[in-house]
């Protein structure tokens, strides 16, 4: 039997989270987006200001998946929370319980930290993801629309 363990992710673990950064995009058709660097992820994930946190699964000290995350805060309830960015098993490692463990163990922290909710957000084409999230006491959040600005129209609005 494996051993299976979850272990935070470290500086040195940088070139592992681009590597499964870049597998969850192939997975999500979204290669063309992912254009992260090593510098990058060494000075928001792991500088001064830390602004994510990494953790991995390990199946006999192999990483074999991945979950990103950071605080965000809830005005209604006025507590922070957490807020699942990414989250990617290999997929011949997918059948094993282990995303369930992954966010497991993001809600413990959440509980433990005192947050007051745990959120993220999923493809509307990912049937087995909506399905697992289902599964394990999700609500979907229907009436919201996620809204997004980056690049050339985030630097044009903010030039007004």
């Amino acid at each position: 039997m494996a051993n299976v363990k979850i272990v935070a992710g470290t500086e040195a673990d940088i070139p592992e989270i681009l590597k499964f950064i870049k597998a969850l995009a192939v997975y999500e058709k979204l290669e063309h987006e992912a254009v992260a660097t090593h510098d990058l992820l060494k000075k928001n994930l792991f500088g001064e200001e830390r602004f994510a946190e990494v953790i991995f699964i390990q199946e006999d000290d192999v990483k074999v998946g991945f979950a990103l995350f950071f605080k965000n805060f809830s005005t209604f309830l006025g507590l922070p929370g957490i807020y699942l960015e990414d989250l990617f098993v290999l997929p011949e490692c997918r059948g094993k319980g282990y995303g369930k463990k992954l966010i497991v163990h993001i809600a413990k922290i959440a509980v433990d930290r005192g947050y007051g909710r745990f959120e993220w957000s999923v493809l509307d084409w990912n049937t087995p993801a909506i399905e697992f999230y289902h599964s394990i006491g999700a609500i979907p959040m229907d009436e919201w629309t996620v809204q997004r600005m980056t690049g050339d129209t985030l630097k044009k609005l903010a030039s007004l």
